[in-house]
């Protein structure tokens, strides 16, 4: 019987050694159950399906069916599971395909012991967790597609570079916020996309309003087309 509180993790990885050494790992922790191994996408949601676990720890390149897919399905039949990636990949592609699928957190396998054990409480909990740089990845892949699909010639440049050399006085976070506003997207889109919630996006809104004297929305919007 595992007491209340302590979270039940489900370790789907492919390559034994690192699934074992996950499980020995997290086992050790007072408040972490393991509940569950898998060793392909397919076990992880018929493992996942049995345990009905808090947290599955998800590898992405794995045989019969990857961690994106395995992701979808298991999110499918129970949402309240949050999916932690943990891979070996870092590019564009896996991150924004994991986060798409609904992984609640992502990873690189070069994250110590106690980042992974911080990540799945966090998970957990119902916050977002990402290895640094990926949330950079992410915010840039998205203002860079916005860029390309307005044809701009400064689409191949970084995104933050361009927004913080047009907009010198906000924060990094707020121009993020203001790049997705320009982008047509709504509140709850933006708090989607940057994993935050709405009443943190109306926050930095007003706080964008303010410092570049703005009256609302369309004011906003043609700022950033212009």
């Amino acid at each position: 019987m595992i007491e209340p509180g302590v979270i039940r993790v489900v370790v789907a990885d492919d390559q034994a050694i690192i699934r074992d050494g996950l499980v020995t790992v997290l086992s050790l922790l007072p408040d972490i159950s393991i509940v569950g191994e898998a060793a392909n996408g397919v076990e992880a949601v018929r493992v996942a399906a049995e345990t009905r676990p808090d947290v599955v720890l998800m590898d992405l390149r794995m045989p019969i069916l990857d961690g994106v897919g395995a992701t979808s399905q298991i999110l499918s039949e129970n949402p309240g599971t949050a999916i932690l990636v943990l891979t070996t990949y870092a590019d564009d592609a896996s991150i924004l395909g994991a986060l798409r699928a609904g992984a609640r957190g992502y990873l690189t396998k070069d994250a110590s012991r106690a980042e992974v054990a911080a990540a799945v409480r966090a998970v957990a909990s119902g916050q977002t967790t990402l290895a640094a740089g990926v949330g950079d990845r992410v915010i840039n892949s998205l203002l860079g597609a916005s860029a390309a699909a307005d044809g701009s010639e400064l689409a191949s440049a970084s995104a933050s570079e361009i927004f913080a050399s047009r907009f010198p006085t906000l924060t990094q976070r707020e121009r993020e916020v203001l790049a997705l506003v320009g982008d047509g997207l709504s509140n709850p889109e933006i708090a989607a996309a940057l994993f935050v919630s709405v009443a943190t996006v109306k926050t930095h809104i007003n706080a964008i309003f303010t410092k570049l004297a703005l009256r609302d929305r369309a004011q906003a919007i043609a700022l950033v087309r212009s």
